[in-house]
């Protein structure tokens, strides 16, 4: 992704900013706002990338848009804006929430599945994950039908497969080696 390490930048800055603010929690919000708004509206994920569009209309937009926002977080898209980085600001937006997790102690867990967890599954994954890596653990649950069944846990870099599909492949690969 082009700007990776500049989205680190500005989330770091704007971390440590929030840190001194003690704004935090409120920024976080936002960034998960921002996250999530630009992720599910492709028109303005369009708008973001354009290099048609000035900076001064993306500001605008962008200004209107999350308008009830806290100070930093609509400095930022000033500061972003002016370096004509705005392109950026979801990926800026997704590294501080992680950076925030990561200070907090909070480790995200992605867990895949064919249909949508149930409350009691999902205490039952809350409870292997936080057993696993000893941390405070919040679960992510994406669902995709092609698994066919069971579930993949993602923590970190570690992922165990315990899905239908991933145990036919293997039963396949034994019959054609055999």
């Amino acid at each position: 992704m082009a700007g990776a390490r500049a989205a680190i930048r500005y989330a770091k800055a704007l971390l440590s900013l929030a840190t001194d603010l003690k704004t935090t929690d409120v920024v976080n919000t936002d960034m998960k706002l921002i996250a999530d708004t630009v992720a599910g509206n492709k028109e303005l994920n369009d708008m973001l990338q354009s290099p048609v569009i000035t900076s001064s209309d993306k500001k605008a937009v962008l200004l209107e848009v999350f308008k009830g926002s806290n100070k930093s977080t609509l400095d930022l898209i000033s500061t972003l804006s002016t370096n004509n980085r705005i392109s950026i600001l979801q990926h800026v937006a997704s590294k501080y929430n992680q950076l925030f997790d990561e200070s907090k102690g909070i480790q995200i867990a992605t867990v895949t599945t064919a249909v949508e967890l149930t409350a009691d599954l999902k205490k039952k994954v809350l409870a292997k994950a936080k057993e696993l890596t000893g941390k405070d653990v919040e679960v992510e649950n994406i669902i995709d039908e092609s698994i066919l069944g069971g579930f993949i846990l993602r923590i970190g870099d570690t992922q165990y497969n315990a899905s239908v599909a991933n145990q036919l492949n293997k039963l396949k690969q034994e019959f054609t080696l055999n």
